[in-house]
């Protein structure tokens, strides 16, 4: 995943493409069949033309449907979206997407390119692979810290590359930086 290494991956990286879409006019019951049929917690809601006008989860059918107690086959799509759909360029970071989310509290944005819906990404996506992210973040950290001290070509400051430990003085061998516990353990 080369998009890790500069630490601002695309939200093409990690969106969901094609879009699952449901009609304006389709009722809930074909709006949740939509949804199961193909395993997705949202469907993206479009006019007749395929222009997208919102978003229905699986929430909103629980709470503006089931709760309410209203007949799903007489419920339209239009009813329970919701509007307008908060939309993302792909070429956005994902820290972008997460900004515009928490801005508008949703979970789900859709992603447009050139007018046209080309993919959604969710909180669940950013979040999925967001332990990568730190680990990169965190080796990024240690190399910047193990600074090489000048006129040692061989000794440098940071962390222990075994161990993990801090150390004001890590000496090169075998391909890394070790710390004195280390070194002599390696050379027992």
């Amino acid at each position: 995943m080369g998009e890790i290494m500069d630490l601002k991956m695309k939200v093409q990286a990690i969106m969901s493409s094609p879009v699952i879409t449901a009609r304006v006019d389709e009722n809930i019951v074909e709006v949740a069949k939509i949804m199961d049929l193909n395993d997705v917690g949202s469907v993206i809601i479009t006019d007749r033309r395929g222009r997208p006008l919102g978003i229905i989860t699986d929430m909103d059918i629980i709470k503006r449907v089931v709760a309410k107690n209203l007949n799903p086959y007489e419920v339209k799509a239009g009813e329970v979206m919701s509007q307008p759909l908060i939309t993302i360029d792909p070429t956005a970071n994902i820290t972008d997407a997460a900004k515009l989310m928490s801005r508008y509290g949703v979970k789900r944005l859709g992603v447009m390119y050139k007018g046209r819906l080309v993919g959604i990404v969710s909180s669940r996506d950013i979040t999925t692979i967001t332990p990568e992210l730190i680990e990169m973040i965190y080796e990024k950290a240690r190399i910047e810290e193990a600074t090489v001290i000048p006129g040692y070509a061989q000794t440098a400051v940071g962390y222990c590359e075994i161990c993990g430990q801090w150390s004001d003085i890590l000496t090169f061998r075998n391909g890394r930086f070790v710390c004195r516990d280390c070194l002599e353990e390696m050379e027992k």
